[in-house]
């Protein structure tokens, strides 16, 4: 089996892979500036970023321009400076987090193109990471950008569509790194294309969940209000004193009620847990009978634990009526497991071949 250590592509690899890890912090402290409200923090934008604030009249120039948002007009009006500096401090490093990613592939690339690191063969996955992180980038803008108008609140839509393009940035090029660390020369013979159909359909499911995890966080339509999911019936396993509650089927069409309910996004949420616990028990059940490889079982044994935790902590944090430190974790938890998902598709779908037809 190639390790990093014995790859010709070695510093590529953990040049990728220090993306990877970049695009999770960014998540993480994404979330962390979603559930503390600080996304509308700060109402411009400037591509190359900006200095923080470093003395008074700074701070009071920034907070100048949050008073004229919507936000701290119909929200935080009696908000005080004090208050301010924690959420724009989220959001500032959040936005930060960003450019260093930026930085970090930029430079990574032109050094590595200096020293003849890049194959003729690695162009193309390039090209298409570098207009993703593009793309992230432009999605984020959008986001805040509906935040700052006559409504101070980011659709759920839009905060799904920007967690999951990271999602997507993060898994294009942790496979981009595994295809250098594993040349399918070199893949050890196993059964594991028994598993690929079944493991597929958990992948599919799971980035369900994800924007459904996206959905319940955001701000949904209640009754001409704007709610967090997340934030009502915080019970387990009933929602409140029903199953089902009449509230999740209050608005007129199926899709309204799963796709614009408070409730029937709650709902779906939770259902889709227990889709998810349902697959991986399966996926657990049929490897057992297979011979699979060391890569095959532990990404099976990653998304076993991992699910496990991960449900856990879904519940704990309804539960608690997400605080930040729980609400964090769960978001964590949901990133390993879209991680370890990843990692055995890569490895039950890269099949042995002659060394001609390596990377």
């Amino acid at each position: 089996m190639n390790t990093i250590s014995s790859s010709p592509h070695k510093a590529v690899i953990y040049w990728l892979l220090s993306g990877c890890f970049l695009i999770y912090v960014m998540v993480v402290v994404g979330c962390l500036t979603r559930l503390t409200h600080s996304g509308l923090s700060i109402t411009d934008w400037s591509f190359m970023g900006s200095m923080p604030p470093l003395n008074e009249n700074m701070w009071q120039e920034r907070f100048a321009k949050y008073q004229e948002s919507p936000e701290f007009q119909k929200v935080n009006f009696q908000m005080t400076l004090e208050e301010f500096k924690p959420i724009f401090l989220w959001e500032y490093i959040h936005r930060m987090i960003g450019r260093i990613m930026m930085y970090v592939f930029a430079i990574g690339f032109v050094y590595f193109l200096i020293r003849k690191k890049i194959k003729k063969e690695m162009w193309p996955g390039f090209v298409l990471l570098f207009i993703m992180g593009a793309m992230q980038a432009v999605i984020g803008w959008w986001m805040v950008y509906s935040g700052l108008q006559k409504q101070p609140a980011v659709s759920h839509y839009r905060l799904a569509t920007h967690l999951m393009s990271a999602f997507t940035l993060f898994a294009f090029t942790f496979w981009f790194a595994l295809r250098l660390m594993h040349p399918k020369e070199n893949v050890q013979e196993s059964e594991g294309k028994n598993l690929r159909l079944s493991v597929v359909v958990f992948f599919l499911v799971l980035i369900l969940q994800i924007v459904y995890g996206a959905f319940t966080a955001g701000y949904a339509e209640g009754d001409n209000t704007k709610i967090r999911p997340g934030h009502i019936f915080n019970t387990w396993p009933k929602m409140g004193e029903d199953w089902i509650p009449e509230q999740v089927t209050m608005k007129d069409g199926f899709f309204e009620n799963i796709l614009e309910n408070p409730s029937g996004i709650q709902f779906m949420h939770r259902t889709i847990a227990l889709v998810v616990v349902l697959l991986i028990c399966v996926i657990w059940y049929r490897s057992n009978k297979l011979q699979l490889n060391k890569q095959q079982n532990l990404g099976i044994t990653l998304l076993i634990y991992g699910v496990t935790v991960q449900f856990a902590l879904g519940v704990l944090t309804l539960l608690y009526n997400v605080p930040v430190i729980m609400g964090a974790l769960h978001q964590t938890g949901a990133f390993f497991l879209f991680a370890s998902s990843v990692y055995l598709l890569f490895h039950l779908f890269n099949k042995k071949q002659s060394i001609s037809g390596s990377i």
